[in-house]
């Protein structure tokens, strides 16, 4: 019965290990611009700003006299409705 057990604990390790490694690689390939058409979207943050109580993307965007389109631009990965106290948030620089 011990070797059943160990079985089945191997195979979850390497479903584990695994999964691991797929995020690993997602996560890597989209650092790099990597992804959807091999296109580079990756942003170059000049000036960043730690979010504040009570900030909002549109707050912010407007604090520093930026466009909202341009604000998401370069900030590519943000997600609006949730970012929290600290998070770092670019607020100049260029999209590629």
């Amino acid at each position: 019965m011990a070797k059943a057990g160990s079985k089945v604990a191997l195979i979850l390790n390497l479903i584990l290990v695994l999964s691991i490694v797929l995020m690993i690689s997602t996560a890597e390939s989209r650092q790099l611009g990597i992804g959807f058409g091999g296109a580079k979207t990756a942003a170059v943050c000049s000036s960043v700003y730690g979010a504040e109580e009570g900030d909002t993307c549109t707050s912010v965007s407007q604090e520093f006299n930026l466009s909202f389109d341009f604000f998401l631009s370069i900030n590519p990965n943000i997600n609006c409705d949730n970012f929290f106290v600290g998070q770092w948030l670019c607020t100049e620089g260029s999209a590629n």
